[in-house]
């Protein structure tokens, strides 16, 4: 990374104006993805991640298909709101990455060790919050624009038919990205002593 990992993590932000230039290679996306999947921390080493990277026309398809199916569900009166948010802020960008977890290998664990069998879709929630962290603030360090969408349930299966994507696989975001043509709006934070106590 360009920054010291904390100037990266404070510099990561939510960025909804994004073209579909280049900012990157491909093989760059690529890579920091792979390695995030690779190395992002998972509980017992379950590696439950999965992850679709679109780029170009696929991307462009995802967001043809959330259109398409929020249709089916938004009136009519709204919908040219929604057409134009989505077009405006996640079609425009350059590509878009889904995020999955395997729920077979939660099941299998769950099977495996039945002591925590309610806790493992909360650590694989766990795990799935840090790998889009990861990625969302690798991408932004290389100066891409990015956001976390979350039109699941609503795209899942059309999602599913259109990339061939297994069954077991449960869809939990979508994070599109591109090059900011705006910057990011201001952040307003709490006091940290409301929010953080530190004893000695």
């Amino acid at each position: 990374m360009g920054k010291s990992f904390l100037d990266a993590v404070k510099a990561r932000r939510t960025n909804y104006a994004i073209s579909n230039e280049p900012v990157i290679t491909d093989e760059r996306i690529q890579e920091i993805v792979s390695e995030a999947v690779k190395h992002t921390p998972s509980a017992f080493n379950s590696q439950s991640a999965r992850v679709v990277v679109l780029l170009g026309e696929q991307h462009s398809r995802l967001w043809d298909i959330v259109k398409a199916e929020l249709k089916k569900i938004v009136p009519d009166k709204s919908f040219q709101t929604t057409e134009d948010k989505i077009n405006g802020a996640f079609r425009s960008g350059y590509g878009s990455i889904l995020y999955f977890e395997d729920m077979a290998v939660i099941e299998g664990l769950q099977a495996q060790f039945p002591l925590y069998k309610d806790a493992f879709p909360m650590f694989s929630n766990h795990s799935a919050g840090m790998l889009q962290f990861v990625i969302w603030t690798a991408l932004a360090d290389e100066g891409l624009g990015v956001s976390l969408q979350h039109y699941n349930p609503v795209i899942d299966n059309a999602v599913k038919a259109e990339w061939n994507i297994p069954d077991s696989w449960k869809l939990l975001a979508q994070m599109p990205f591109g090059k900011p043509t705006a910057p990011a709006g201001e952040k307003e934070f709490q006091p940290l002593e409301q929010r953080m106590k530190v004893y000695k």
